[in-house]
């Protein structure tokens, strides 16, 4: 069985279509979908702010390759440019975890290194799995509890919603 945490971001154009448009592109395999939030970009700080969701999937017949590789595809299908590192994007899609996969692989680290220090992963992500748990750092609950409150406040729960059916 191949379960994963897709994080989902975009700053660019209809971002909640963008949003929408990964969603759609993991279909069937959508277990879970978060809440929308709005978070400030990170990185390179001068571009416009970001719609960030978390998505669980499940598919017994996708290892953490094919999650990449289904990523990527939606990242290409919303025409994403990659120019600036960190910079604006239409569609950002990062495998957080995949079944508890380790990977020093530059082309794909799992469990994905920024995620312990990003408020805007953790918090979506206790949303649709409260007892989840980051391999080699521990409860997701307790990464969260150990950030600074202004990284917390940082992350803005939106009316906003993604489509699973």
């Amino acid at each position: 069985m191949s379960r994963a945490l897709l994080s989902l971001g975009s700053n660019l154009g209809d971002r909640l279509a963008f949003l929408q448009s990964a969603v759609d592109a993991v279909r069937p395999a959508v277990v879970a979908v978060s809440s929308v939030y709005e978070t400030k970009a990170w990185g390179v700080e001068d571009q416009p702010d970001f719609l960030n969701a978390l998505v669980l999937v499940d598919d017994p017949a996708r290892d953490h390759w094919d999650w990449l590789r289904a990523g990527q595809a939606a990242e290409w299908e919303a025409e994403r440019v990659r120019e600036v590192r960190w910079g604006p994007r239409t569609l950002d899609v990062d495998i957080v975890t995949v079944d508890g996969v380790r990977s020093d692989d530059p082309q794909l680290l799992l469990p994905h290194p920024g995620t312990p220090e990003r408020a805007s992963v953790l918090i979506p992500w206790l949303e649709i799995e409260p007892d989840a748990v980051l391999p080699g750092h521990g409860p997701v609950a307790a990464l969260l509890a150990a950030r600074p409150a202004s990284d917390v406040d940082s992350v803005r729960r939106t009316p906003l919603t993604l489509a699973v059916a």
